[in-house]
């Protein structure tokens, strides 16, 4: 399908019409007639003399196996943006047959987080990269695409067997001592289910679903063609470039669809928290693990947010809330490798007492600098220190042109100021967070993503810890354990690798400092020290005050010789010219004379002062 484009200028609108056959039609947003082909090519404009635009020619092409995946973005578009968006798209043909809503653009975040649910998994999973964009959203979509899950029905055990065999090259019957044919948890991309191994260890096995990597590629190229649309054609496309998220999506995407980094991620994370013994990382096991398969150690236990509050009676809640939250601040300041989806379905209750941490498709990477720069505005928050949070925040931001430094600074003083004084069970370092972004935004500030992403770990991590505890005081718990994480990262650069570093260049310095020394002795004792400095041209200066001094006195001079020829009119003499007293005239006639050779002088004279070629 082809869609032509009429963009006024001006205001930016867009006036289209679209047919599926050849035909003459009149669009109904403007007296325009024009025939299109339904493979696009446009044989004839006609444009009426009362519209004064541009017409531009604009492609979104609708393939027939595609067709329903423009459906559901159509219908996204219309529910939560506008009935007039989906029109000038072209889009309001592949969503003829759906039922729409009463009334575009009135659906709420909860509703968007339903919809990107039954859509698929490529929503579900946009859904979750949009809830690091504060830059785009309101706080109340955040918040509710923060805690998106996935709610799919399980694909048939025989396209386990198939893909299991296909990845691992063995049989299950041979590979595995027992293999339970219905899965013990099913998500967009995969499902899960429990295993044996031959020599006895209990496993879990997560298989991807058969032709995930197709449909999430045709998904992608729906997102891409949409989004190159909206940024041509929208007024947010211009300011937020929607193609950069989906190529930021795409990347997110398909790394979650290699389950290998998903199994080199459990090994890593696994590592980092070793010293937690409340904590629990299923180990990966490498032999039975491929792209599309992963096999990791079974933790058996139950969901956070399947828990019934009379089991939390039996455990130190507050120890495993306190524990959880060391750990994450740990990967946040220590380690720089955080687990960025640990929402109360991946966080579990194993039953011995400790909590699990699953499904590890999802992590962030943080270097040195972002490291510090993040736990500084966490602190600045928590302390609610709002002059630091909005210095902090504005050094790790990037300038938009329209960048309000001098409206942004009181918003977020304001801001961490309200949270501060905040109850307890109000108070949410993430939601805080988020909403710093969104001020930010507001205000032509970028902030990472990686603050998105932190932000919203810390929303799953606060609901995740009043789940088990609901009095935990969740500020004083990073206040606390973000002081002692910063001592070990003190001492960790205090290692014997970073002293023998620093005392390799001392000695170097050490080394080249005599003869240095040397040189500027003998340099001063022969009056051969010179000193390169770049100061103000002292003469261009001097010559510029004269020529507007000179140019001064001559203008008076002029103004002078006007106004006394003025006063001579007035004396009648016998020496005409023209018929006027020729004294007059004649201090008339300098004075235009003068003027005009200042004008030529101006003229000629004020062109850039070339820099002189030194010695």
């Amino acid at each position: 399908m082809r869609v032509l484009l009429e963009l006024e200028l001006q205001e930016f609108r867009q006036k289209a019409c679209r047919s599926p056959a050849l035909s003459r039609i009149k669009c109904g947003v403007s007296p325009v007639f024009c025939n299109v082909f339904a493979r696009g090519r446009v044989k004839r404009v006609g444009q009426n003399q009362h519209f004064v635009g541009q017409v531009v020619e604009v492609t979104l092409s609708v393939a027939p196996d595609r067709l329903k995946r423009y459906a559901g973005m159509a219908r996204l578009l219309y529910k939560y943006g506008s009935r007039d968006l989906v029109a000038r798209a072209g889009l309001d043909h592949a969503m003829s047959s759906e039922p729409l809503p009463d009334r575009a653009g009135a659906a709420s975040a909860a509703d968007l987080a339903v919809d990107l649910e039954r859509l698929g998994p490529a929503y579900v999973k946009l859904g979750q990269l949009l809830s690091t964009r504060a830059d785009l959203l309101p706080p109340e979509y955040l918040e509710a695409l923060s805690r998106l899950q996935d709610r799919v029905e399980p694909f048939p055990f025989t396209d386990v067997e198939r893909i299991v065999q296909d990845e691992l090259g063995v049989r299950l019957s041979k590979g595995f001592a027992s293999f339970d044919a219905d899965p013990i948890a099913a998500a967009s991309l995969g499902q899960v289910h429990r295993a044996t191994l031959r020599d006895g260890r209990s496993v879990a096995v997560k298989v991807q679903r058969p032709q995930a990597p197709e449909e999430i590629a045709s998904d992608l190229k729906v997102f891409a063609d949409i989004a190159e649309f909206l940024d041509r054609h929208t007024r947010a496309g211009r300011t937020t470039p929607f193609a950069e998220v989906v190529e930021e999506f795409r990347r997110a995407i398909l790394e979650e669809l290699d389950y290998r980094r998903e199994a080199r991620n459990l090994t890593t994370l696994r590592a980092n928290l070793a010293a937690f013994r409340q904590i629990v990382i299923p180990a990966p096991i490498d032999d039975y693990s491929s792209s599309r398969v992963l096999t990791m150690e079974f933790v058996s236990g139950r969901k956070i947010s399947a828990l019934n509050p009379v089991v939390l009676l039996d455990v130190d809640a507050h120890g495993l809330a306190e524990e959880l939250f060391r750990a994450y601040l740990r990967q946040v300041i220590i380690d720089g490798f955080f687990h960025a989806d640990p929402h109360p379905g991946n966080v579990f209750l194993t039953d011995d007492g400790r909590l699990a941490l699953l499904d590890l498709g999802m992590v962030s990477r943080l270097d040195a600098a972002r490291q510090e720069q993040l736990l500084k505005l966490l602190l600045a928050i928590a302390d609610g220190q709002g002059e630091r949070a909005a210095t902090v925040a504005i050094s790790m931001g990037r300038p938009l042109d329209d960048f309000n430094r001098a409206a942004l600074e009181p918003a977020i003083v304001d801001l961490v100021t309200r949270h501060k004084d905040a109850s307890l069970h109000e108070t949410q370092a993430g939601a805080v967070m988020l909403e710093v972004s969104r001020v930010s935004s507001a205000h032509g500030l970028r902030l990472p993503t990686e603050l998105t992403m932190l932000s919203k770990t810390l929303l799953n991590l606060d609901e995740v810890g009043r789940r088990l505890a609901p009095d935990f005081d969740v500020q004083r718990s990073i206040r606390r354990n973000a002081a002692m994480l910063m001592q070990e990262r003190m001492q960790r650069s205090l290692s014997v690798a970073s002293a023998f570093s620093t005392l390799l260049e001392l000695k170097q310095f050490v080394e080249a400092l005599p003869g240095r020394l040397n040189r500027v002795l003998d340099a001063i004792s022969t009056n051969d020290l010179t000193l390169k400095m770049e100061v103000i041209d002292e003469g261009a200066l001097i010559e510029g005050f004269q020529k507007i001094a000179n140019r001064i006195t001559l203008g008076l001079l002029l103004a002078s010789l006007i106004v006394g020829a003025a006063l001579l009119m007035r004396v009648t003499t016998s020496f005409t010219i023209l018929g006027y007293p020729g004294f007059a005239m004649i201090f008339f006639l300098l004075a235009a004379a003068g003027g005009v050779w200042l004008a030529v002088f101006i003229l000629t004279g004020d062109r850039p002062r070339h820099k002189r070629a030194s010695g």
